[in-house]
């Protein structure tokens, strides 16, 4: 099982998070709301990544921006290399 730095980085967080909870809250309630707190953000990252991959596309023109559709871009109309 290997992490990604930005993974590490969000479990140091939520743990941060959790101890500060503990001050304030019983821990069985700290830890059930930094778990929560950590599948929340790691589904919202992957529905967010999943909706850019969508309106990407393929690809982007280098020249004006637009989104590459069957390997040409609509506004410049050149094949993308």
């Amino acid at each position: 099982m290997t992490f990604e730095r930005r993974e590490i980085l969000l479990i140091v967080g939520v743990f941060c998070v959790m101890i500060g909870l503990m001050a304030f809250l019983a821990p069985i309630f700290a830890v059930a709301i930094a778990v929560v707190t950590y599948f929340g953000i790691k589904s919202f990252v992957k529905w967010r990544k999943k909706q850019i991959r969508k309106a990407l596309g393929e690809s982007i023109c280098a020249s004006c921006g637009s989104k590459i559709v069957e390997n040409k871009c609509p506004i410049c109309d050149t094949t993308k290399v």
